[in-house]
């Protein structure tokens, strides 16, 4: 399955007036991740001491009212997909990620790679290599999300070529 006939199964299945547009939908052979920006025009209602409500606010109201339907979406598409579903929304820039996956992933490091995760967990940068590797993974995407994003689009083209081949 791919991830747009995932998307278009999960934009089918959203009740109109959750998010205020489409959600972004992203999937891996893991987990299906669904994030929506919420509206944010009545976080500006005032709390009684006179300060604007804040959008963690508005998060966890969503999160409350919309929780057993999105708990019945998330079995359907986890019988169908055979992937675990987690929710997200945005909010004033903000992201907020609902239970999400954290998956064991095993690799092979030798002993200057190693350095460097020991080193990040003596400086108390992460508690573990563990957490130093996840660490390390962030800082490349986030300084590197251009060139990431090149790449991810350059695979599905890769795919498209290669359905097309000759079998």
């Amino acid at each position: 399955m791919t991830n747009d006939q995932i998307r278009g199964w999960v934009l089918g299945r959203l009740p109109e007036g959750w998010f205020a547009g489409p959600p972004e939908v992203e999937a891996d052979d893991d987990e299906i991740l669904i994030i929506g920006s919420l509206d944010d025009s009545d976080v500006v209602t005032q709390v009684p001491d006179g300060q604007p409500a804040s959008p963690g606010t508005r998060v966890q109201r969503f999160r409350q009212e919309t929780r057993d339907q999105r708990m019945r979406i998330a079995q359907e598409a986890e019988r169908r997909f055979g992937r675990k579903v987690a929710w997200g929304v945005e909010i004033g820039g903000e992201r907020t990620l609902f239970t999400t996956l954290s998956v064991p992933v095993m690799t092979r490091l030798r002993l200057p790679e190693r350095q460097v995760l020991d080193t990040l967990v003596r400086a108390g940068v992460a508690r573990s290599r563990s957490e130093a590797l996840a660490w390390c993974v962030r800082l490349v995407g986030r300084h590197e999300a251009e060139w990431i994003r090149e790449l991810r689009e350059a695979l599905v083209r890769v795919n498209e070529l290669r359905r097309r081949g000759p079998s």
